[in-house]
């Protein structure tokens, strides 16, 4: 790994991760290109090569957001399992092999929603709906390939829930929900990767920072600003500088080191921050405090949530 490449960090960009590297040959498929961190990893990946697939439930906005990118599309809505299957048959049927998935798209701190098939609307899309696609498409991925699950440190407030995952029978929290869907994303990364770690496939799940983007389009000002107020008391309280946004170049540079340029083996499994493997923190931690928190990364758990997931969704993988 060249000089530049060992010095990666937080403020790396997506253009310092890749730098010259040429990706032709290399075909990917990134969910949620219409906005954000989707349209940037399908830009530094496009621009150095790749043959980019890329979803979106609006095709029209898609289109406008990677206008002068060379990139397929294709419609995805990840809130109803009929449009997932379709998606995933379609790239079965035209059979050509991925040698990254860049799960990406995601909903934040929604207002309480079912998805199509009767979910609560953060697990059903952020984690059920990416589930059935990826398992789906399996096949499609190269031995040696790798699956880039994005999740965030928001897990960081929530283990999993087995017993109620679609709160049906406790209060609806937003951010609780958003959480234990993010916990759900990093289980799923840690069970894919022992399953198909004998063809040489890895996956690996990772935080982008925060960043402002539309998927905070459910959170208003006022109640962003208080939850700044409280990040920063706390981190005042641990002796860290306040908290610092991220730009979109900066919040998708951990997807694309994850997906081209750290060794394969020391990602597989794991959770990814800032250009690096994250070290596992203690549960009781509060969120502020760096690093992974152990449910989320637990084999029991991650078998258990698997599990679950094949029964909710009707499906076997």
């Amino acid at each position: 790994m060249n000089a530049m490449k060992t010095t990666l960090g937080a403020t790396s960009t997506t253009d310092d991760v890749l730098g010259t590297m040429n990706l032709r040959g290399k075909r990917v498929l990134v969910t949620g290109v219409s906005a954000g961190l989707g349209v940037e990893t399908a830009r530094a990946l496009a621009l150095r090569g790749a043959a980019v697939v890329g979803t979106a439930r609006d095709l029209a906005k898609a289109r406008k957001a990677t206008e002068g990118l060379e990139l397929t599309l294709v419609e995805l809505d990840l809130a109803s399992l009929a449009s997932v299957r379709a998606c995933a048959d379609a790239l079965v049927k035209d059979g050509r092999k991925f040698d990254v998935v860049i799960t990406n798209a995601g909903v934040m701190a929604a207002p309480f929603e079912r998805t199509a098939d009767g979910f609560e609307l953060q697990f059903g899309t952020n984690h059920l709906g990416h589930f059935v696609l990826v398992n789906r498409i399996a096949s499609l991925i190269a031995d040696g390939g790798r699956v880039v699950v994005v999740a965030s440190s928001g897990h960081r407030m929530a283990a999993f829930s087995l017993e109620d995952p679609n709160f049906l029978h406790s209060k609806y929290e937003p951010w609780l929900a958003y959480a234990r869907s993010k916990t759900a994303n990093i289980l799923f990364a840690v069970e894919f990767d022992r399953r198909h770690r004998e063809r040489g496939i890895r996956a690996t799940a990772l935080h982008p920072g925060g960043i402002k983007t539309e998927l905070g389009r459910h959170v208003s000002d006022g109640s962003l600003d208080a939850m700044l107020a409280q990040i920063n008391a706390a981190l005042a309280a641990e002796g860290r500088p306040p908290y610092q946004w991220k730009t979109i170049p900066q919040g998708a540079a951990t997807s694309v080191w994850a997906a081209f340029v750290a060794r394969a083996e020391d990602i597989g499994g794991r959770y990814c921050e800032d250009c690096h493997v994250s070290e596992v923190t203690a549960a009781e931690l509060g969120p502020t405090s760096p690093g992974v928190r152990p449910y989320a990364l637990d084999p029991a758990n991650a078998k258990a949530l698997w599990a679950l997931s094949e029964e909710l969704v009707g499906e076997k993988f």
